[in-house]
């Protein structure tokens, strides 16, 4: 799918244009082999550059060639069932006074263009690339925030051994997704310095500073990454530590009970043979008995109270 969408200065809302104009925004969604040899022979683009956008492995650099500046990245998104996944953006930064995106899948940046909450111009071309990779960090904060409020909710579960498997099981999937969200940003990072430094893009004092916001940004969201990676860690030792202590406790408490349990036992059943034993014709051998039993007992209830082995 081709689009082309255009806004100058002057106007209020993004309106999508039949044909191609100087300053035109050209988005393109899930391309089809056919679309990508016609972007590439009609602005003069490498078609193998085009492909790499829609490869799921794709991981964000810089490039250029002639006058067209290649900028790839990944954004995140979630997906049909709800999950929490990356996706390659292409951003084709042309001298022919246009500014293209390739993704596979559907960008939220135009949503977010399209409801005008936001003052820009795709006549501005910088700006509006500038824009969207800013509107991209924002969809990771969102989605690290509400991570580390998941996260924090398994936590406070913790204390009252709430946790349960279906909470080890999400934080496999946590990690897969802060992992996923820290390579992709790390390399964006180093992307963005490029841009900063390398003048391939034309950038004004005003730019300057909103690419620095976005690798300030972009830098506190990796941090935020590894300390929730750093939480999600310290949270399955601690479990696992309760874990292994209740057991052991368990464990403990089975076999003094099963002492406890046995040591009578033993007593009783001399007593319940067929043999002659030691004062079996006596009045108060039942009662010595049973007192020697909770005598030993106590003894080794105390003994083990003593020594915090329960």
């Amino acid at each position: 799918m081709i689009k082309y969408y255009y806004k100058n200065t002057r106007g209020t809302e993004l309106v999508e244009s039949e044909a191609l104009q100087r300053g035109t925004w050209v988005y393109v969604e899930a391309p089809t082999d056919v679309e990508i040899l016609q972007l590439a022979k009609r602005f003069d683009l490498e078609p193998g550059n085009l492909e790499d956008a829609i490869d799921e492995d794709e991981m964000p650099r810089l490039e250029r060639e002639g006058e067209h500046t290649y900028i790839y990245v990944r954004f995140a998104y979630s997906n049909s069932r709800g999950e929490l996944s990356t996706a390659p953006l292409l951003i084709v930064f042309s001298g022919g006074e246009y500014v293209l995106t390739i993704s596979q899948v559907h960008l939220p940046a135009l949503d977010f263009f399209m409801r005008g909450r936001i003052v820009f111009a795709t006549t501005q071309r910088a700006k509006l690339v500038l824009l969207i990779l800013s509107h991209i960090s924002d969809q990771y904060d969102g989605f690290i925030s509400k991570t580390s409020r998941q996260i924090k909710l398994i936590r406070s579960r913790l204390r009252g051994n709430g946790i349960t498997n279906q909470d080890l099981l999400d934080f496999v999937t946590i990690e897969d997704d802060l992992n996923e969200f820290q390579s992709s940003l790390q390399p964006t990072n180093a992307a963005l310095r490029r841009l900063l430094v390398g003048k391939l893009i034309p950038l004004f004092e005003e730019d300057h500073d909103i690419v620095e916001d976005l690798l300030l940004n972009n830098e506190q969201s990796i941090e935020a990454i590894r300390s929730n990676l750093r939480s999600i860690t310290n949270i399955r030792d601690a479990y696992s530590a309760i874990s292994s202590n209740n057991l052991n406790r368990t464990i403990t408490l089975l076999t003094l009970a099963t002492i406890l349990v046995a040591l009578p036992n033993v007593f009783f059943g001399m007593y319940g043979m067929n043999v002659e034993l030691p004062f079996q014709h006596t009045g108060w051998a039942y009662e010595a008995i049973v007192s020697l039993n909770v005598l030993v007992i106590t003894l080794i209830i105390y003994i083990v109270r003593k020594k915090r082995i329960i």
